[in-house]
């Protein structure tokens, strides 16, 4: 389908055929869910740690004897019904990652780029890169665009070397290169802002 591709300036400088592969797939709220839950969850740190018994310091000298003592039976002060003992099934650090399949990764972005222009949030453009890396210049090219909640995705931020340093000091615009492109960075930004080079770069990764 033809949408129009503007400059820096946000002047419309022609039209591009967007691929109908990545932007006019139906929007599957159950493939978002699936995928930004398996983004969510590789990001889970997994540090958290409680002390099993043997993690607990102290003596393994049973307490008193077995019987006629006339209370509970008890072999070591590290056991978990005693203050300062261990904790039974406790969270051990581990990796909440897990595997989802490729096609549906896949179908999670085409969906996600789907979705933003259907509610008509895509902008493309031709290029993005800055004279000077300098953020009241890059903040001055935003406003041209209604917002700075952004995600920008060109098809290599190494030639983006000053957008990318402007960037930095503003809170809610996001600079990545195609191969970052991800269902929850497109998400959870108002607009998305896409190269011309980034969408072909992106039909090429995508077929």
């Amino acid at each position: 389908m033809k949408h129009e591709v503007v400059n820096i300036q946000n002047k419309k400088v022609g039209d591009i055929d967007l691929p109908d592969a990545l932007f006019l797939q139906s929007v599957r709220i159950d493939i978002l869910s699936r995928v930004v839950e398996w983004q969510l969850a590789k990001r889970r740190a997994g540090t958290h740690k409680t002390k099993e018994i043997a993690d607990v310091q102290g003596t393994t000298k049973k307490m008193y004897r077995q019987k006629g003592t006339g209370g509970a039976r008890h072999g070591s002060k590290r056991a978990p019904q005693f203050r300062g003992g261990s904790v039974i099934f406790g969270p051990v650090v581990r990796s909440h990652a897990y595997s989802l399949p490729k096609k549906i990764r896949q179908l999670g972005l085409k969906t996600a780029l789907s979705s933003k222009l259907k509610s008509g949030d895509i902008i493309v453009v031709d290029s993005f890169e800055i004279n000077k890396p300098k953020t009241k210049d890059l903040k001055s090219i935003l406003s041209k665009f209604g917002t700075e909640n952004i995600l920008l995705i060109d098809v290599d931020t190494a030639r983006m070397t000053n957008t990318a340093l402007a960037a930095s000091n503003i809170i809610g615009f996001d600079v990545l290169p195609q191969i970052g492109a991800n269902v929850y960075d497109i998400l959870r930004k108002e607009k998305l802002i896409l190269t011309v080079d980034a969408i072909k770069a992106l039909e090429a990764r995508l077929k």
